[in-house]
């Protein structure tokens, strides 16, 4: 056989190139790898960074380190690094671990090696904050030592790995805590005992798909309208050219309420009704009590339908154009229109009894106070104003900051007196602002068209956001810090359209792509026990 045609076959059985030079140290045959399953920590390693060693820049003449020019530079991304660091410590094959796992491992290493004495996982990030700012972090590099001198390394406050010491009989703690006495051979120190056993804090996760979709044909893609609603009874209204549809979120049962392809409104003083050939809808609103919905449409004309008998019982035609946003208070209902008004209309009585002028340009967005005493308008004129419920001829307040269309509107209700809005594609921006000072509190740059806004009912410190040109995404925020919690992608257009389950969890979006997502993102109710009850047994025992 040929001697070179038989170098190759070597090679290629080894799994390495031709054209790779034979070194005469090494063997061109390797020698198979052995795994094992034992858990072995490797302390050199790039994970040591993290450590936190307080290094002096003083040098024994014994010692002699590499130059740091002989050290090349490595520049990975973290998921590299992440990665190479869990092969490290033992964590790259068959063994996985998430972030506060290695959290913990990494601060039990500092108790055992560096004596932090951390006993709580909350104290973690304070630490290292801590260390971060007194100390110059140092990445140990390997030293060539004399055995002679190998005491070098040894400190005089530092303590031993491993702690012998005689089994107590009989001991009794001191404290219901756990301490040294539950692991007498334990190397572990008391903190890195505690660590272990501290509580962890549950982290959230918001799913990022949606637990249902619905196809909605003929859902309008305008910014301007407002076409979905959720009521307290978990009946959700729907808009759907000139048909509104309900449908039950838990039965999703779907019947039809009204069709204003032929529909029938009262003309003149007599109340004489005339049919009217075409009309669609462009907003619809459901009362603070589960049967009454309010449906607004594109001549102007306000329906107000009881949805248990499904019957329309008025209708109200006060506007000159189309009613894209409607708010209840109560027995009242406010309408804004492309007229460029508001009107206050009362239901009992069947008629009109404020008109609120201010904007320029069509009313998009309608929002009342928790209290039910402020009212918050948005307009195409980029202006926002303040109405109150007992002086409705002047505005409270305007603000003028929006540089785009103001129809994303939402009130807290945890903190009083706080509201956000958000502004249209040339805005883009998140404006938070206080109802008692009348002042703009923060401003949040979403990078895209805000086209809704919801306070979580749950959660005091979370609202979510649906965002038109160009990420059609919705966005799960932290209040005040404005960080993103989540981003929510599917939909294939404009987010437009938002509202929010009556539980607090979910909320359903709906797009120009024609379908309706519910998600779930929100944190659930917290459970708080009625002390006046009277399941309460305990509440009557003396």
């Amino acid at each position: 056989m040929d001697a070179h045609f038989e170098r190759r076959l070597r090679f290629s059985m080894n799994g390495q190139s031709s054209l790779q030079s034979l070194s005469p140290f090494k063997s061109p045959f390797q020698s198979p790898v052995k795994t094992s399953d034992r858990f072995i920590p490797f302390r050199s390693s790039i994970a040591t960074s993290d450590l936190h060693y307080q290094i002096t820049t003083s040098s024994s003449p014994n010692q002699q380190c590499p130059s740091p020019s002989s050290s090349a530079s490595i520049t990975t991304s973290p998921n590299k690094k992440r990665k190479y660091e869990q092969n490290q410590i033992g964590l790259g094959s068959g063994i996985t671990a998430n972030e506060p796992d290695l959290a913990i491992y990494r601060q039990l290493l500092q108790n055992t090696l560096l004596n932090t004495n951390v006993d709580s996982i909350l104290k973690i990030s304070d630490v290292q904050n801590t260390n971060q700012e007194n100390y110059k972090i140092v990445t140990p590099k390997k030293c060539l030592i004399n055995k002679e001198n190998s005491s070098v390394l040894s400190s005089s406050s530092s303590t031993p790995i491993f702690r012998y010491s005689e089994r107590a009989e009989n001991c009794v703690p001191t404290s219901t805590l756990i301490n040294k006495h539950h692991f007498t051979h334990s190397p572990l120190s008391n903190a890195s005992v505690h660590l272990l056993y501290s509580p962890k804090k549950s982290i959230r996760r918001i799913p990022k798909v949606p637990y249902k979709v619905l196809d909605a044909p003929d859902l309008h893609d305008d910014f301007y309208l407002n076409l979905i609603d959720w009521s307290s009874s978990n009946v959700l209204s729907v808009g759907l050219g000139a048909c509104v549809y309900l449908c039950n979120a838990q039965t999703n049962n779907v019947q039809l309420l009204c069709d204003l392809t032929h529909t029938q409104v009262p003309t003149g003083s007599n109340n004489q009704s005339s049919i009217v050939s075409s009309d669609t809808v462009t907003s619809v609103a459901w009362a603070d009590w589960s049967n009454i919905l309010a449906v607004g449409t594109n001549r102007g004309h306000v329906h107000i339908y009881d949805v248990t008998t499904q019957k329309r019982l008025q209708s109200i035609c006060k506007h000159t154009s189309r009613v894209g946003t409607l708010a209840w208070n109560d027995w009242t209902l406010c309408s804004g229109s492309r007229d460029r008004s508001i009107m206050e209309h009362e239901i009992r009585q069947q008629s009109t009894t404020h008109i609120f002028h201010g904007h320029t340009q069509e009313v998009c967005g309608l929002k009342w106070s928790p209290d039910k005493s402020i009212l918050a308008s948005g307009g195409n004129d980029n202006r926002l104003f303040l109405w109150s419920k007992s002086q409705p001829a002047q505005p409270l307040h305007s603000f003028d900051d929006h540089l785009a269309a103001v129809k994303a509107i939402a009130w807290s209700p945890h903190q009083h007196g706080l509201m956000a809005s958000g502004g249209g594609t040339a805005d883009r921006h998140i404006r938070f602002r206080s109802s008692l000072t009348c002042q703009t509190l923060s401003v949040c740059d979403t990078g895209s068209q805000v086209c809704q806004l919801v306070w979580s009912k749950n959660s005091p410190n979370e609202l979510a956001s649906t965002h038109g040109y160009s990420q059609n995404q919705i966005v799960v925020w932290k209040y005040p810090t404005m960080q993103p919690l989540a981003k929510l992608l599917g939909h294939q257009q404009r987010v437009l359209y938002l509202a929010m389950s009556p539980d607090g969890e979910s909320i359903v979006t709906g797009a120009g792509d024609e379908t309706l997502r519910f998600w779930n993102v929100f944190a659930k109710a917290k459970c708080v026990r009625n002390p006046d009850s009277k399941l309460n047994g305990l509440n009557r025992m003396r």
